[in-house]
């Protein structure tokens, strides 16, 4: 499993056996998400969500100094009222379509992470940094906030009051400090972001892609749920790989001293 197809003139997605990279490729505009890359980014997830060969997704860019700096502001000065109410269904299916990928997912990110940009990356489970990374979600500042979804998957990870700070001062920080609040999860050498990131993705992709996806939806649905309701959420999930093949090949591979070769069902 290889190869590369596009999604439009800014994304494509690259196969790595069963790693599959989303890649933003607006250069040009340091990955600004106009309305185009918009409708690109969530036609991208819309196939990788079906893609059952598809067992992690990162992604990256190709831009050498950003990761993606948000919305692009020069495409939105031209709206109108109508065609901005028209545009936020686009823009708001681009986040929620990397939110709702149900496989894990990582950002490797590298330069600017900014606004819109920042909330592709919070989107994902993890967060991969080299110290280049500056992330922030700076929406105030220009009179709006953050609509990608910012304001609750932020404190879901740095807690509200953290959350609150960083939104209302607008203010960038940079990747030893993004670390260290927790608004990244791993920091690794300049450069090697995509590279770590993908080696990441290899690892978890060596696991059963039916237990990756259903410890995923235990994680995402029970967080925020009072320890019973939460608790009811992992055994619906356990039911729910507890007579797959995945399983049942893992157990006998466990037993044999052997790689397991999942059946992914």
């Amino acid at each position: 499993m290889g190869g590369e197809q596009r999604f439009g003139e800014f994304v494509s997605v690259r196969r790595h056996a069963y790693v599959a990279e989303l890649v933003l490729d607006r250069p040009g505009a340091m990955n600004a998400v106009s309305t185009d890359m918009a409708r690109s980014i969530g036609s991208a997830c819309a196939a990788l969500a079906e893609d059952r060969d598809a067992r992690v997704v990162v992604v990256t860019s190709t831009h050498g100094r950003a990761f993606c700096v948000g919305a692009d502001l020069k495409e939105r000065n031209s709206f109108s009222d109508a065609e901005l109410v028209r545009q936020r269904p686009t823009a708001r299916a681009a986040y929620t379509g990397v939110l709702e990928l149900p496989m894990p997912t990582i950002a490797a990110v590298h330069g600017f992470a900014l606004g819109g940009g920042f909330e592709l990356a919070l989107a994902c489970d993890l967060v991969v940094a080299d110290p280049t990374a500056v992330v922030g979600l700076p929406e105030v500042s220009v009179g709006v906030i953050p609509g990608g979804g910012g304001t609750q998957l932020l404190p879901r990870r740095v807690g509200a009051a953290r959350a609150a700070e960083l939104i209302f001062t607008a203010r960038r920080v940079e990747a030893a400090e993004a670390r260290e609040l927790g608004l990244v999860d791993l920091l690794v050498g300049e450069g090697e972001d995509r590279t770590e990131a993908l080696a990441l993705a290899e690892r978890i992709a060596a696991n059963s892609p039916v237990g990756l996806r259903a410890a995923k939806r235990a994680l995402r649905l029970g967080h925020g749920l009072d320890l019973r309701a939460g608790l009811e959420v992992e055994d619906a999930a356990w039911r729910s790989v507890a007579f797959s093949g995945d399983r049942a090949e893992g157990v006998a591979a466990f037993n044999e001293k052997r790689k397991p070769k999942w059946p992914g069902e």
